[in-house]
């Protein structure tokens, strides 16, 4: 949208200031402002143009909504600051995601829009593939027996099928057949039911 000003020549500095202050206060973004000049001093009323400015359109950001990666029931909740009992290291740790009940081969879907930064054997939780989404968040999905439906730096959809559940996971290999998934916010684990009702 573009809106044309027509102003006289005389005390035209004060006026184009008063005027673009005026319009850039009750315009929305995205509007083109033209300013013209009237040469009043002339009977063939022509006009100069002296100054175009463009408000730029405020660019906003997709709000990021994650959907589930696996359907089940989580096994092993987030445990960053408290612990929780390992059954195959038979002891008391941290656990950095979560870990969702899915039987083997059951599809692994990305849980957001992004890039695949990586597909990787993990020495704790096997076969993993990490993305990389918007504003510093990653999903990390563990414990795969397959990942071959994507590739690394591959752009890749929301609801899009990157892998299958296994039993790859040496520090859970002892659980029952799981998907181990985490989100992390600029390279720190944050719970993922905070963004993914189970």
């Amino acid at each position: 949208m573009k809106i044309s000003v027509l102003t006289p020549t005389y005390n035209r500095s004060n006026l184009l200031d008063n005027l673009y202050k005026s319009l850039i206060e009750n315009l929305n973004y995205g509007v083109e402002i033209e300013w013209l000049i009237m040469n009043d001093g002339s009977t063939d009323n022509t006009e100069e143009k002296i100054e175009k400015k463009e408000v730029k359109k405020e660019n906003k950001k997709k709000e990021i909504k994650f959907e589930k990666p696996v359907e089940g029931k989580i096994l092993k909740e987030f445990a960053k600051e408290n612990l929780v009992f390992s059954n195959t290291l038979n002891e008391w740790t941290t656990h950095s995601g979560i870990d969702i009940s899915a039987d083997k081969t059951t599809i692994v879907k990305s849980a957001y829009e992004g890039t695949v930064e990586a597909i990787k054997n993990d020495p704790r939780y096997g076969l993993t593939v990490i993305i990389a989404h918007q504003d510093g968040y990653k999903t990390i999905y563990s414990n795969l027996l397959t990942a071959e439906f994507v590739a690394e730096g591959e752009k890749i959809s929301t609801g899009q099928t990157i892998g299958t559940v296994g039993n790859t996971a040496t520090f859970e290999i002892a659980d029952e057949s799981h998907l181990h998934f985490e989100i992390l916010k600029d390279n720190n684990q944050v719970d993922p039911t905070i963004y993914i009702k189970y």
